[in-house]
């Protein structure tokens, strides 16, 4: 998806929520419920993921039709339910692989792929650009956008093993490599985590740290937009984090162009929590403060564990029942109470199979043998179910049928009274009047 087309696209934003001072002594509000935040969501997604509509139907003389049956059943949100899909070509069974791909594609819309450095260089020189290409012509023909994760990070694992304490060889290295790989995919990867967790340049040592560190947060991020943007105006580049607290609202903030213009089109918040779910409450608490952007937010890394933690670090036990349980009841309560907030635009679960998890930690919505776990059913049905326009009626005395439907892409079906008919594709805009006519032969 290009800036432009991701722009036209995009949520409205809400206000910053307004926070007493830290002194004030006052009783504060009790925050709200979970129940009282998702008593509100039912509404919040009808006025803010959907649009009024009117189809008009004509014969092949041109005249209006009364009595039309017309038919609107949605294809694809504009809103991006996603999943990292790093274990696509690498699970280890053709069968299970073949599932793995199925039941991606059945549910999701959008799709992250692996850009760390690390990995994906292993040997100076050759990036594994192979890989990626078979990934995402994959995706196309799915009708999938992707995203590439992440270009510049000071993680151990994007910073090659070759890479030398030159750091002036490393700004090279690093800012030629966002160049080269945003123009090599330009048109089939058009979003990009160009940085990733510029808040927290103080956990490793390694040359591409010591460079980000010399630096500082905000050159170092502004650098890699810029040369990304140079090398793909039409992209949409966001930066990526995992802290909400001020210092990324800070770095954000002063990564402005001279006219004040922001350098980044979208945010990424993380949100693995292992230990537990936020609290609702907190969920628009966060989507409230980086709304004042005035760009889309996307949850970027979102996790919810299925299997018990066995000991410190990452010691995680398999999914069981329990587990499973939990997460299906949460995880739809934590998408809805996003869908319904005007400045969200994307949400990325982190990772889809258990197979190949993050951590070892039974994160997916499919289970190592890629069988859906209860949350993939419970999410279909809101995805593609409760959220997923279906419309049928017939035309007025004025051959017309208004409707109200979710922002995507829809078929639009008109069958007249002798039976003919006609289907066509249409994309159903926010702020657009989606006014779409059909000539049926």
């Amino acid at each position: 998806m290009n800036r432009r087309n991701f722009l036209r696209t995009t949520a409205g934003t809400a206000g910053l929520l307004l926070t007493a001072p830290a002194w004030r002594t006052e009783a504060q509000p009790a925050k709200p419920s979970d129940d009282e935040i998702l008593a509100q969501t039912k509404d919040r997604i009808e006025k803010h993921r959907k649009g009024d509509g009117v189809i008009v139907v004509r014969d092949q003389q041109g005249k209006t039709v009364p009595g039309a049956t017309v038919k609107i059943e949605q294809l694809r949100h504009d809103f991006l339910f996603g999943s990292n899909f790093f274990m696509f070509g690498r699970v280890r069974d053709a069968e299970r692989e073949e599932h793995y791909r199925q039941r991606f594609a059945a549910l999701l819309n959008y799709a992250t792929l692996g850009f760390y450095w690390g990995a994906y260089e292993r040997e100076r020189g050759k990036p594994n650009y192979d890989y990626t290409d078979k990934v995402v012509a994959w995706c196309r023909e799915q009708s999938i956008p992707c995203k590439g994760h992440p270009l510049a990070w000071d993680h151990p694992a994007s910073s090659p093993r070759w890479l030398t304490d030159d750091l002036k060889e490393v700004e090279q290295l690093s800012t030629g490599r966002v160049r080269e790989i945003i123009a090599r995919f330009k048109g089939r990867i058009d979003m990009w985590d160009v940085v990733n967790e510029p808040s927290d340049l103080t956990r490793f040592k390694n040359p591409m740290n010591t460079w980000a560190k010399q630096l500082g947060a905000v050159p170092f991020t502004r650098l890699h937009l810029d040369v990304a943007r140079a090398a793909n105006p039409q992209a949409t580049l966001l930066v990526n984090d995992y802290r909400t607290d001020p210092l990324f609202s800070q770095i954000l903030d002063a990564l402005r162009d001279d006219r004040g213009k922001l350098l980044f089109d979208a945010l990424g918040i993380q949100s693995h929590m292992h230990g537990g779910g936020w609290p609702l409450h907190r969920v628009w608490e966060v989507c409230d403060t980086y709304a004042k952007f005035g760009v889309p937010i996307h949850f970027t890394e979102t996790t919810i564990v299925s299997g018990p933690r066995l000991g410190p670090g990452e010691n995680w036990g398999p999914t069981n029942a329990e587990g499973e349980a939990k997460q299906a009841d949460y995880v739809p309560k934590f998408y809805t109470a996003l869908f319904a907030h005007p400045a969200m635009q994307a949400l990325t679960w982190w990772d889809f199979a258990d197979d190949g998890g993050w951590q070892g930690a039974a994160a997916g919505w499919l289970r190592k043998d890629m069988s859906p776990k209860p949350v993939y059913d419970r999410l279909a049905s809101l995805i593609k179910g409760e959220w997923w326009t279906k419309v049928e009626g017939r035309t007025d005395a004025k051959g017309e049928r208004a409707a109200r439907a979710f922002f995507g892409t829809q078929r639009i079906t008109a069958k007249l009274p002798n039976g003919h008919s006609v289907a066509k594709e249409v994309h159903w805009e926010r702020g657009k009047a989606n006014k779409f006519e059909l000539s049926v032969g």
